[in-house]
């Protein structure tokens, strides 16, 4: 690894209830398998957890995992966080 800094990950995951219908695309099964491909090709990324919110919706910060992410994120346990796109992680605007 060169002395490459490594990265201590943390995956978030998010499906609400209204992306259930869009279809395969955005399920919780496909989001980790992007993720997991995107980690697995970076030699200083270590997964340390994932952290899944399904069936809760974007349009507000409660939700149980997003919290304990933030929670690991305080502790240092880990230091960068990885989405399939910010539209999972971000409240939303409706």
């Amino acid at each position: 690894m060169n002395g490459e800094k490594i990265y201590k990950v943390g995956i978030y995951i998010r499906l609400s209830r209204e992306d259930g219908d869009d279809g395969e695309s955005e399920s919780v099964e496909n989001q980790r398998d992007i993720l997991h491909k995107f980690i697995n090709e970076r030699e200083n990324f270590e997964l340390v957890d994932e952290y899944v919110d399904d069936g809760f919706t974007g349009t507000n910060f409660d939700r149980p995992d997003f919290k304990r992410l933030i929670k690991d994120i305080e502790l240092g346990r880990i230091d960068t966080v990885i989405t399939k796109d910010l539209s999972r992680f971000r409240v939303e605007t409706i």
